[in-house]
């Protein structure tokens, strides 16, 4: 199994979700999908979460680790 990292911090904020979401649905059962972003992803979590099935709220993560800087973890189930 690969993880896929993805760093959206230099994408236009309205190109933001439907590339993480293509991203997340490239991915097999088991993976996750490591995300770098500017601010904390929390809408996006609520967002994967009503809408994505295979999303594993249970094992989502995220750290800050700096200014500018979040590093969340969304992994498929």
């Amino acid at each position: 199994m690969a993880d896929t990292t993805l760093d959206v911090r230099e994408i236009p904020p309205a190109d933001r979700h439907p590339k993480i979401h293509d991203a997340f649905a490239e991915l097999e059962r088991g993976e996750t999908l490591t995300l770098i972003n500017d601010h904390e992803p929390k809408p996006l979590f609520y967002e994967m979460q009503a809408e994505v099935d295979e999303f594993d709220a249970d094992g989502y993560a995220v750290d800050h680790r700096g200014e500018n800087e979040y590093v969340a973890t969304f992994p498929k189930k």
